[in-house]
């Protein structure tokens, strides 16, 4: 199941992974400064997309998934080549920071077309309750705790 990183203003669904008001302990720490370092980058990247194209700013609530994600890349491709015209007028001198390497992300999205059977609102009944399940947010959260406490604590030792 896919999720969001939020902060304190969302409820404690699975989805939503917020971070942690007052981290108690090096884990937490770590975990509370990992999530809001990649939320702060994300809101950012949203942030001059919605600035340089008014249809990033606007509600999109009656558009479908495919269409707001085809819009979207087209965007993002838009502002890349933009940047990367006005590339030479940059007076960075070390741009190692912002370069990264193989990624073994994936910019796919699975879109669903919904049907109107009985099955189907079954099926998006039962996929709410997951949604909505706090104790399935409280598991998804310790396990990503503890995979960014074993992906970058401990390199001291």
């Amino acid at each position: 199941m896919a999720y969001y990183l939020t902060d304190g203003i969302y409820p404690k669904w699975s989805t939503f992974i917020q971070s942690i008001p007052l981290p108690q302990g090096l884990k937490a720490e770590l975990f509370a400064e990992k999530q809001e370092s990649a939320r702060k980058d994300v809101e950012r990247a949203f942030g001059v997309l919605q600035s340089r194209f008014a249809i990033v700013k606007n509600p999109a609530l009656l558009w479908d998934k495919e269409k707001i994600g085809k819009i979207m890349r087209t965007c993002v491709i838009l502002h890349n080549m933009i940047v990367e015209n006005e590339r030479n007028t940059y007076t960075l001198s070390d741009t190692s920071e912002f370069e990264s390497g193989e990624s073994s992300r994936s910019s796919q999205v699975e879109i669903s077309q919904p049907t109107d059977s009985p099955s189907n609102f079954v099926n998006r009944h039962g996929i709410q309750a997951q949604i909505r399940d706090q104790q399935k947010h409280d598991r998804l959260k310790a396990d990503l705790v503890e995979n960014i406490w074993q992906k970058y604590g401990n390199l001291d030792e």
